[in-house]
């Protein structure tokens, strides 16, 4: 759906459901077709400001990429959701951004994993655009993780890292945005947007269709997101907006709490269990996690729009990867 066929105004949960039917009933129907489906020839990638915002606003579209809906699956985690420790470990044993990471990596695995053997996992730094990234492969996925700074919800950083956040590189006030690791920095909002580009090159290879999942950005269907959500999607867009052939596919973040439940049970127990193997990485590496709030807000809803690509496609491939989401 494109994004200007919204009309306002609306109560929000009126306009999200007026906005989402289509990307509700495409989850709805996926168990009767994925069982005997080949993947279309198709790469999803999953732009993730923290290492579990996924799992909680993209799932269970995730699993389902992940399981038989994409040829790849790709999941790029941007800022090392540090919450201003930096490397620190918060009084525990390890650095609770690693923590995250772990966590993030264990679900990746575990959908993987879901119908097949389990595979080998590869990783090691990798560069794009002048810049290592950590990489990790596993089967029919991969995983990056930038490890920028948490930017805070405001926008401003946080004091211990040296108020570095997206936002203040993408709106001018930092002309250098260091990774919390010290891999390396990027200087201006160019450099990282040709970095994330790299990344959707390199591992879109030939495939017919790109999918770019990203946290909404028209504030009338997610207000009051978190500035770091806000600022990854608008780096995926625009490394992404002159390509040809890219879906993008738009999610309701915080705002999603005060929806209702869209999910059957089915789908239900997808996106929990994707949770509860996230949080039990993260708690693999001694930090404390919280389930109950999370599951009672934003487990069981999956809001999202989609805009699919101006310029034609190979219509064949379009239309089999729209019935597999």
């Amino acid at each position: 759906m494109p994004s200007n066929s919204v009309k306002v105004p609306l109560p929000i949960s009126r306009l999200i459901t007026a906005v989402c039917l289509v990307g509700v009933a495409a989850l709805t129907t996926v168990s009767a077709t994925a069982e005997d489906a080949r993947r279309p020839d198709k790469v999803s990638f999953y732009f993730a400001a923290h290492e579990d915002d996924w799992q909680l606003f993209m799932n269970p579209s995730a699993f389902q990429d992940v399981m038989n809906g994409a040829a790849k699956t790709v999941f790029v985690h941007i800022t090392a959701g540090d919450a201003g420790l930096g490397v620190g470990k918060g009084g525990r044993k390890h650095p609770f951004y690693l923590a995250r990471e772990n966590g993030a990596e264990a679900a990746i695995r575990f959908m993987a994993d879901a119908e097949t053997t389990p595979g080998e996992r590869i990783a090691a730094p990798m560069s794009f655009n002048g810049h290592m990234i950590y990489r990790v492969s596993y089967l029919n996925t991969v995983g990056y993780f930038l490890r920028l700074p948490d930017g805070h919800w405001s926008g401003d950083g946080f004091a211990e890292t040296g108020f570095q956040s997206l936002k203040r590189l993408a709106i001018g006030k930092s002309d250098i945005l260091r990774s919390i690791d010290g891999s390396t920095a990027y200087h201006g909002w160019d450099d990282l947007v040709a970095t994330l580009r790299a990344i959707v090159t390199y591992e879109r290879g030939q495939a017919a269709l790109a999918q770019v999942n990203v946290a909404e950005t028209d504030a009338r269907i997610n207000p009051k997101d978190h500035s770091d959500h806000l600022m990854t999607a608008k780096a995926a867009l625009d490394a992404v907006k002159d390509l040809t052939c890219v879906r993008r596919v738009y999610y309701v973040d915080y705002a999603s709490s005060q929806l209702p439940p869209n999910l059957d049970h089915r789908q239900r127990d997808m996106e929990s269990s994707v949770f509860a193997v996230t949080l039990a990485g993260v708690q693999a590496l001694d930090h404390r996690t919280f389930w109950r709030h999370y599951d009672q807000s934003f487990v069981g809803r999956n809001y999202f729009r989609i805009q699919e690509p101006p310029a034609a496609c190979d219509k064949a491939v379009t239309t089999l990867a729209v019935t597999r989401q």
